[in-house]
């Protein structure tokens, strides 16, 4: 049991959040309604973003937000300072560096751990953006178009943003306690109404019977996303209750269970601590609907002819649940840190890039022992899965049945392999980690290990072949 003082803080502190993410939605919905960028200037929306997400970060977080701005403030100190050369460098290691500093500080120092004010989910939030963006100042300002891939080269930015545009971006009200990660220049089409403007124009409107450009309207989605929020609520208060993670440390699940209960019962535990994460990132849901409702997130319109406003989501459950691939599974499952870890370090990376991807992901999320045997066994498993994959496909795809067969059979294997490798993330600490893969008898870490020795390695798209960048589009079209 926890001393009634700490109780209370983490319940006002929960009280705070949800209050916070109300009023964030209200003022949303006003900062679209009366705040449009056909009558007020962009100065002004940049202006009342912060301003707002200033108090936000004060009123959930008190004095802790002062990691906030002082993160913000050396980036930008950084950004007009540093030369364009280097301006990336120089502050992915410094707001990295600070990241980790205030990780080992908050549970290891001040033993804060994950019961009182946790600032360093914002603080998480803020490194994605800072580190994003100077990387895309150096793709504008020192690289030439044709030496970016198209999507670097349609997010690089040309000019060094002002200090009330890095302000805004970074800490506006919308996505400033929670996320999710955004790109500055579609922010800044956002404030400057030109967002929603630039997707509808792809479209042939006057052929679907419109003699003007429509106006979409967030608020289907944003109370589509506010249900997903409250039925992972639900979840998380049932079923992971039921069936609480220290069940695979249990003397019966050590000792007595033989390996395939032990498999099955990880399997179960694993997918009811599930609704846990889903609703950690409904949360970024919420705040997802919070930029819906404020007119950000407008990503085209699908085939159907349906408005979408799935820009800055975060989760698709459907995808997670049906995924046959280990990289499938990792692209749904926290949509815009993955974006960010491919665009900051993998697309980038001179070498091993599967390897530094996980390692710094581990890195973002924190200093727990567990992150690590996640992330670690994680790089081990997507290898062999990579491996297993470009061998044995090609053989499974001439017939229908044959084609069904291997998508069920990665569809579990995929399942059962995410459970054992996420264990130690929901584990966190040593002891249990270890303790749970002797009686698993390590057995996939094994496995993989096997197949990346002996199956045939193929050549590999990214070590192999260069990115795909403007100039190769186009000396393929001359070819």
């Amino acid at each position: 049991m926890y001393p009634l003082n700490q109780l209370f803080l983490i319940w006002k502190d929960a009280v705070n959040f949800v209050v916070c993410q109300l009023f964030a939605l209200f003022a949303a919905f006003w900062f679209r309604l009366y705040l449009k960028p056909t009558k007020t200037s962009p100065d002004v929306r940049h202006a009342f973003a912060t301003i707002f997400g200033v108090y936000f970060v004060i009123f959930c977080f008190g004095w802790y937000s002062i990691h906030l701005f002082v993160l913000v403030l050396m980036g930008y100190g950084i950004m007009v300072t540093a030369s364009i050369s280097n301006i990336h460098r120089y502050t992915f290691f410094v707001a990295m560096g600070y990241l980790t500093i205030c990780h080992i500080s908050r549970i290891y120092i001040f033993h804060y751990g994950i019961l009182s004010t946790d600032f360093s989910g914002p603080l998480m939030i803020v490194t994605q953006k800072i580190t994003i963006l100077a990387f895309q100042v150096h793709d504008g300002l020192s690289k030439r178009p044709e030496d970016l891939s198209a999507e670097q080269h349609r997010l690089a930015v040309k000019v060094k943003p002002s200090l009330l545009e890095y302000l805004s971006y970074l800490l506006n009200f919308m996505s400033v306690i929670v996320g999710p990660c955004n790109n500055f220049k579609d922010y800044v089409a956002f404030i400057e109404g030109s967002h929603t403007h630039m997707k509808l124009l792809e479209v042939n409107w006057k052929q679907r019977g419109f003699h003007s450009l429509p106006d979409p309207s967030p608020t289907g989605a944003v109370i589509h996303k506010l249900c997903i929020t409250l039925g992972s609520l639900l979840l998380f208060l049932t079923l992971t209750k039921t069936f609480p993670v220290t069940c695979l440390v249990d003397d019966w699940f050590v000792h007595k269970a033989n390996f395939l209960t032990r498999l099955c019962y990880l399997y179960i535990v694993m997918q009811a601590s599930k609704p846990k994460y889903y609703f950690a990132w409904t949360l970024e849901t919420v705040a997802d609907a919070v930029n819906n409702a404020a007119g950000f997130g407008f990503s085209g319109v699908d085939e159907n002819g349906n408005f979408c406003w799935d820009l800055l989501s975060n989760l698709n459950i459907w995808k997670i649940e049906t995924a046959t691939s280990f990289k499938m599974y990792v692209e749904n499952w926290n949509i815009q840190t993955a974006a960010w870890l491919k665009s900051v370090c993998y697309e980038r990376a001179p070498w091993y890039p599967t390897v530094l991807t996980f390692i710094l992901s581990a890195l973002w999320h924190g200093v727990y022992p567990g992150y690590y045997f996640t992330f670690l066994t994680g790089i081990l498993v997507t290898l062999a899965a990579r491996a297993v994959r470009n061998n044995c496909r090609q053989y499974f795809l001439s017939s229908k049945a044959l084609k069904v067969t291997y998508d069920v059979v990665t569809w579990a294997v995929t399942q059962l392999a995410v459970s054992y490798t996420a264990a130690p993330f929901v584990m966190l600490a040593v002891e249990p980690t270890i303790s749970l893969y002797k009686s698993m008898y390590f057995f996939l870490h094994i496995i993989s290990l096997l197949i990346i020795l002996f199956l045939p390695i193929k050549p590999q798209a990214h070590s192999q072949r260069p990115p795909q960048t403007l100039n190769s589009v186009n000396k393929k079209k001359t070819d």
